[in-house]
């Protein structure tokens, strides 16, 4: 771990200053075409408060930086080909769902074709769950396909529905980064080590422009699709550190560095599915909605809900090392899960009932910005 640390230490300005400087460069560039070819989000609905287009172009820069910087920076191995394979896929269908807004079932049919080609080409799959259940050494047999292809489409799309308060989808990856990094320093595994430092260079580049600042009240570009490419690559990084032999982190693990954006995902799907609606209807009662409607703003919505994030990941962690029993792991996620989804009732609030009169240019924007993120919530 002290000699993967310190090599990364050495290496790590560069593998992630020069995705982070390509991605800034990028979406500096892709703006003023963007607003050209009508790639950008319309205040056209109830649900939209921000008065102005607003670029989609966060995914076309951070996947063209990470695919330039890793082709010049990495090894060319067959899991790294095979994720940037998936992320040209996953970038072709956002934006054409950004310009066009296709069928969310196409959507869902290209996350999981992304999830095939980590799959196939890539040797990158979910083939144990560790001792989640108590039983060691088990693992999934003729179930891992299916399990690798719905926890990749369940990450791309708990981060696509966090998308919804100006820098929060970046944020949290950035965070779920950040930890996913640390484990794999701690397990010796420094070649996804440098793998990560790189994504993390290119989301922040993207939030240089997407978080607020004191002299930039709102987002100056969205994310648009790039937030399921987001997903993917998290996906695809938890399954490199928990499946690798060798680098021994418990797949039990991996779900407390994201709990958040996937608790939030499954609950509201839950509930929604009770309702008798698609599980993918839009509505306002995410966890970030929830904040803001206690009162915090845009910015402190991220903050709380990042530093949560971060300590949740931290806990387990240390859980992990104080050497408890890994089925205990499942069991807390699934109480959480459960007790968020009873707290949170009792708020059904419909898009339309959220304000939408038109804010006069020039005025503090709002504190929220519900776009067409959200894969299926159209």
């Amino acid at each position: 771990m002290h000699e993967t640390w310190l090599q990364l230490s050495r290496e790590g300005l560069l593998l992630a200053g020069m995705p982070f400087l390509a991605t800034a460069m990028l979406v500096f560039l892709l703006k003023p075409l963007a607003l050209r070819f009508g790639l950008v989000d319309h205040p056209h609905n109830e649900r939209k408060i921000h008065t102005i287009p607003t670029p989609l172009i966060g995914g076309a820069a951070i996947a063209f930086a990470a695919l330039c910087g890793g082709y010049v920076l990495l090894p060319h191995t067959k899991d790294l080909i095979a994720l940037g394979a998936a992320t040209l896929l996953l970038l072709a269908v956002g934006t054409v769902d950004d310009r066009y807004d296709i069928d969310w079932r196409i959507r869902i049919v290209a996350q999981a074709a992304a999830a095939l080609v980590l799959f196939e080409f890539g040797g990158v799959r979910v083939e144990s769950i560790g001792n989640a259940f108590g039983i060691a050494g088990h693992t999934l047999g003729i179930l891992s396909l299916p399990f690798t292809i719905l926890a990749t489409v369940g990450l791309a799309n708990a981060v696509n529905m966090a998308d919804g308060v100006d820098g929060l989808a970046g944020a949290l990856c950035l965070a779920a980064l950040a930890m996913l990094t640390s484990a794999a320093i701690y397990a010796g595994n420094g070649p996804l080590a440098s793998d990560l430092v790189l994504m993390a260079g290119c989301v922040m580049g993207f939030l240089a422009f997407n978080l607020r600042t004191p002299w930039r009240p709102t987002a100056s570009a969205f994310l648009g699709g790039g937030s399921e490419i987001l997903g993917l690559w998290i996906a695809w990084a938890a399954f490199r550190l928990t499946q690798t032999e060798g680098h021994p982190v418990t797949p039990v693990l991996a779900p407390f560095l994201v709990a958040l954006p996937v608790i939030d995902c499954l609950v509201l799907i839950v509930r929604r599915v009770r309702a008798g609606k698609s599980p993918f209807a839009a509505d306002c009662n995410h966890m970030h909605h929830r904040l803001l409607d206690a009162g915090f703003t845009a910015t402190g919505v991220v903050a709380v809900l990042v530093g949560l994030s971060l300590s949740i990941g931290f806990v387990a962690a240390l859980a992990r090392r104080a050497h408890v029993p890994e089925p205990v792991f499942p069991a807390v996620y699934l109480t959480a899960t459960v007790a968020y989804f009873i707290i949170s009732r009792g708020r059904a609030a419909e898009p339309a009932r959220r304000p939408t009169a038109r804010i006069p240019l020039g005025a503090e924007p709002a504190p929220i910005r519900i776009t067409r993120s959200e894969t299926t919530e159209r």
